[in-house]
């Protein structure tokens, strides 16, 4: 096991002439401080080092990137291979008053994994492997800092067996990382996401004390503590050991394809077989403009790809209710090998890189919706993208669905009048505040996988109402020193405020 962060773009000059986006007041480290953080684990002081790990894959953190800036430098970088060494950090810069920040794969797009008041960053990657299987159960111990790869292969081609769990980043992220951002993979609509795949957790929490949150089955001791730390990024408490539940390789898999006249007749077919029963592992749904992109067509279709997998029977039986629904909605049967080909391109993010390069501003957007709401979700969104000025292109597809309702997943593409970062900056923001209100003006969630991070959290109040004063509260209780992660979730640090750099 030795995959590693992937960096998302390359910076445009040397790393000597890199400056901060983000202006925040800083916590000065003295050299016994550093060498108290040696002691401890391995830990780096060099600017490579620190400028990489300041940084994730926030599409508006690549144009800064470009533009000889990063997001915000940490000061050392620390690299536990224990529980204690995380423990024993998190109590050295408790007792100094240091902000410590957790890292993964960094493959996080809202910013969540940069360190906004510097300090330390606990990278996790040398954290990881699989410790225990309990194949009887169906009980993976793992470490967070396991890549997904390197965590399926070793079940699959030694036990048998599969956590279910593939984002698109799946590549690139690790197994905290799914659970700081409460991510689900591409497969969620049969196995659900990493909230239903994690059974127990051990957490480091602000002191440094470490809890276990227990890993029996549908447990009633009290609230469920496994779950105030999913989706926590980082702000709560380090996740140092998962227990995740794992199935069987299925032996068969079943594949379709549909296209549809509009995408309300689709939603209706999606709705309907998932309120019938029929769970398949994919049940992806793509506007007209994104089926002409990725699936061909004249641009006046939507494709609907089916794929499932499990015992032959079963995946018979989910496959003709699904079949039964599309048929009922006036669909019409495609080539199943347009299955094969999103599966083959589905973890492709290059144009990202190259878009970027060029000026453009692109990025995505997911929210979760009841399907009373889907359409006008997926309408009034596109609709407010496309009145930002600079807009050229605003499309959806549904890429994960429930017994109540989906995720919507939008992709938006605009050209600022000027390639300059100002105006980079400017319109991401419009299309973003946009997007983001409009969605929730139409009753959708904030995120659905995507989590929070810098991104994000202007929008967090509103998104969560006076129950954000119950999220503070937590955070005040758990961490009174704002120690882990300041300055998300849109809590008021008390480091002071963020400022960019004009």
């Amino acid at each position: 096991m030795n995959t590693r962060p992937t960096p998302p773009i390359e910076f445009s000059t040397d790393i000597d002439e890199i400056t901060d986006r983000f202006q925040t007041n800083t916590t000065e480290l003295s050299s016994e401080f550093v060498a108290g953080l040696n002691k401890i684990c391995p830990s780096s002081t060099e600017l490579a080092d620190r400028l990489e790990h300041s940084r994730d894959w926030w599409p508006l953190a690549m144009h800064w990137s470009l533009n000889a800036q990063t997001a915000r430098r940490a000061d050392v970088i620390c690299r536990p291979t224990t529980t204690n060494h995380v423990s024993e950090v998190v109590a050295l810069c408790s007792k100094n008053s240091v902000p410590v920040t957790v890292s993964g794969g960094r493959s996080g797009v809202c910013g969540a994994a940069i360190p906004l008041f510097g300090g330390v960053v606990i990278d996790m990657t040398s954290l990881a492997g699989i410790i225990n299987v309990d194949e009887i159960s169906g009980l993976v111990e793992v470490l967070p800092g396991t890549f997904g790869p390197d965590l399926e292969n070793v079940l699959r081609e030694k036990y048998r067996l599969s956590v279910g769990h593939f984002p698109q980043s799946f590549d690139i992220s690790t197994v905290g990382g799914w659970i700081g951002s409460r991510g689900a993979g591409q497969f969620s609509t049969r196995y659900g996401k990493i909230d239903d795949m994690v059974a127990g957790l051990e957490v480091v929490l602000a002191n440094g004390s470490i809890i276990l949150t227990g890993v029996e089955p549908a447990g009633a001791a009290g609230p469920n503590l496994t779950s105030l730390f999913i989706g926590s990024e980082g702000s709560l408490g380090i996740i140092t050991k998962v227990w995740l539940r794992a199935h069987p390789i299925a032996p068969a898999q079943r594949r379709a394809a549909y296209m549809f006249g509009s995408f309300a007749e689709a939603v209706e077919a999606m709705r309907v077989s998932i309120r019938s029963g029929a769970t398949p592992a994919v049940l992806r749904l793509y506007d007209e403009r994104e089926s002409k992109r990725a699936h061909g067509g004249d641009g006046s279709q939507c494709a609907l790809l089916v794929l499932d997998e499990g015992e032959p029977l079963l995946i018979d039986a989910m496959m003709q209710v699904v079949d039964n629904a599309c048929r009922s909605n006036n669909s019409q049967p495609a080539d199943v090998a347009l299955v094969e080909h999103w599966m083959s391109h589905r973890n492709d993010t290059s144009g990202l890189q190259a878009l970027s390069k060029k000026g453009f501003v692109i990025d995505t957007m997911e929210v979760a919706v009841i399907w009373s709401r889907v359409n006008q979700v997926a309408e009034s969104v596109k609709k407010a993208i496309m009145a930002v000025s600079g807009a050229r292109s605003a499309s959806c597809h549904i890429s994960h669905s429930y017994i109540d309702g989906a995720c919507i997943y939008f992709t938006f593409v605009a050209e600022p009048t000027t390639n300059t970062l100002t105006e980079i900056e400017l319109t991401y923001e419009a299309i973003w505040n946009a997007a983001q209100n409009s969605a929730l003006d139409a009753g959708a969630n904030l995120s659905h996988h995507h989590g929070v991070g810098i991104n994000r959290a202007k929008f967090i109040k509103r998104a969560l109402g006076p129950a954000h004063n119950v999220l503070s509260a937590l955070k005040l209780a758990l961490d009174p020193k704002d120690i882990l992660n300041p300055g998300k979730f849109g809590i008021t640090s008390s480091r002071g405020e963020v400022t960019k750099k004009q």
